[in-house]
């Protein structure tokens, strides 16, 4: 066994260990903790790159290492690097700064095992490592800090304005929402994994194997039988919940809500890019279905409308962005169901995009908001005053959400688009279009808040600091160059996407 060729694997082991012995000390530091997070988080991009070219298999070929899965953990070691450096003021119970760290450690750690594994058993287990870490992270938030204040027996309100998550939260009673959320996610999420179990046990009594590559020679005559087809669909499902996808997409707007604005940027990033790629990998291996394609091609139609429709009646700006992940779902998935090579180097490539674009947004919600609470829509007002940068870099961000050019959302739905229409999918580009259209209502309402409205009173100047500024220019520029200059990016996807069946 070469040790370099899971050198990722490793470091992170060490890392969550880190922060496992830092959890144990009677007195916690927070910015000693900060500090140590942020700097083995960045030393882990640098050694997820190094290994970004080894190539192997390990524990019975159930374990890949190959480009797709490396280009994989470059992306989700970064995610990780990005929210662990929105962690500098956090709204967690007091002296559970170690525990949050590891927490968020052994979920990457648990998707980059998921995306190099190759048996079906090994990709769940994984699942199940990913899925326990963000059941305990989502209600890790003082209750006080939501951002709703209740002042009487009917509802709660943010700055004068009634929030539709205060509406949600009555029957609650205010105080401990994010502990209901965090029991309604775990509830949905053992419920997806126990239909994906049954999934696994469907498929391997149709094929006789739980291996990818076997999957690849049996699954294209097993998936025209019922036990085949309806095995392969309930195995998607436990993926289908992490990118919110439609039927599995309900937990979306009350996690994102109900969470802290750190664990939300996490979910709504990092977790989505995992997703894509095993989807890509699954998919690719079921030797491209026609009826796979026309059942994924009409829930991606729903999971567009119907995100692009319940965003446009949202005012807190996390649930808004729920929303939109739901949209985006169904985006993305339209460059999966092509069932190409191009198809899939296009869903990846959206996949870099979307992680990138929305942790703009996420990051100007974290550095408005104060004390960690819900942002909403309306108190975006004045931000070109208060921070003329964020303001800039929110309206880059918006605009690439909504497929705008020259950013590189615009380039990424164009990719997915035409690799659709490529297999004649033009009803589908159609419908999409028509969603991108929608979208933009909202997208314009949330610029039109940061530029044209005026605060109602008196609001004082976000400060960033040096290396914030950077980071955010560095982001912003990310979306043009990606927008402008595909091509590197594009090439990368493609050579990730040509190692797939």
């Amino acid at each position: 066994m070469k040790w370099a060729t899971v050198a990722p694997e490793l470091y992170f082991t060490i890392m969550a260990g880190v922060f496992f012995a830092l959890a144990l000390r009677k007195r916690v530091s927070s910015g000693r903790d900060y500090a140590v997070a942020l700097v083995m988080s960045a030393a882990g991009i640098g050694v997820a790159i190094l290994s970004a070219g080894m190539q192997g298999s390990l524990f019975f070929d159930a374990y890949r290492v190959d480009l797709f899965s490396q280009a994989f953990k470059v992306l989700i070691a970064t995610g990780l690097f990005l929210v662990v450096w929105l962690c500098v003021e956090m709204d967690l119970p007091r002296g559970q700064h170690p525990e949050f760290y590891f927490l968020l450690v052994t979920c990457s750690l648990g998707m980059m095992f998921i995306v190099s594994s190759v048996e079906l058993l090994t990709l769940y287990v994984s699942l199940e490592l990913t899925s326990y870490s963000l059941y305990v992270l989502v209600p890790m938030r003082r209750a006080e800090d939501r951002g709703q204040r209740t002042e009487d027996g009917e509802g709660s309100e943010v700055r004068g304005q009634r929030s539709e998550f205060g509406k949600e939260s009555e029957a609650a009673g205010g105080e401990g929402f994010q502990g209901e959320a965090g029991i309604k996610y775990f509830l949905i999420g053992a419920t997806v994994s126990t239909i994906m179990l049954f999934g696994l046990a469907l498929l391997f009594g149709a094929t006789r194997t739980t291996y990818l590559a076997g999957l690849v020679h049996s699954l294209p005559e097993a998936i025209g039988t019922p036990m085949g087809f309806v095995g392969l669909l309930f195995t998607l499902s436990g993926f289908f919940f992490k990118l919110a996808f439609f039927p599995f997409h309900v937990w979306g707007p009350t996690v994102y809500q109900a969470a802290s604005n750190q664990t939300t940027a996490f979910i709504a990033t990092t977790t989505k890019v995992m997703a894509i790629a095993v989807v890509t990998r699954i998919i690719a291996a079921s030797g491209g279905s026609g009826h796979l394609a026309e059942v994924l091609l009409v829930l991606a139609v729903v999971s567009m409308s119907l995100g692009n429709l319940a965003a446009l009646v949202q005012r807190d700006m996390k649930r808004l962005l729920a929303y939109s992940a739901i949209a985006h779902a169904g985006y993305v998935l339209i460059g999966i169901l092509s069932m190409t090579q191009k198809g899939y180097a296009a869903a990846l490539f959206y996949a870099v995009a979307y992680m990138a674009m929305t942790f703009i947004c996420f990051m100007v919600v974290l550095k408005v908001s104060t004390g960690g609470r819900n942002l909403e829509v309306a108190e975006l007002a004045g931000l070109h005053h208060r921070s003329p940068l964020l303001a800039m870099a929110l309206m880059v961000g918006i605009f690439s959400l909504g497929g705008i050019p020259p950013t590189i959302g615009f380039t990424g739905k164009f990719l997915v688009f035409t690799a659709a229409m490529e297999k004649g999918h033009f009803v589908l580009v159609l419908i999409a279009m028509a969603n991108v259209a929608v979208s933009l209502y909202y997208y314009i309402q949330i610029i039109r808040a940061a530029y044209l409205l005026e605060p109602g009173g008196e609001v004082s100047a976000i400060s960033l600091s040096l290396f914030g500024r950077s980071l955010t220019v560095a982001l912003v520029i990310f979306v043009f160059l990606g927008g402008l200059f595909p091509g590197y990016l594009y090439e990368i996807a493609a050579r990730a996407a040509g190692v797939l069946p």
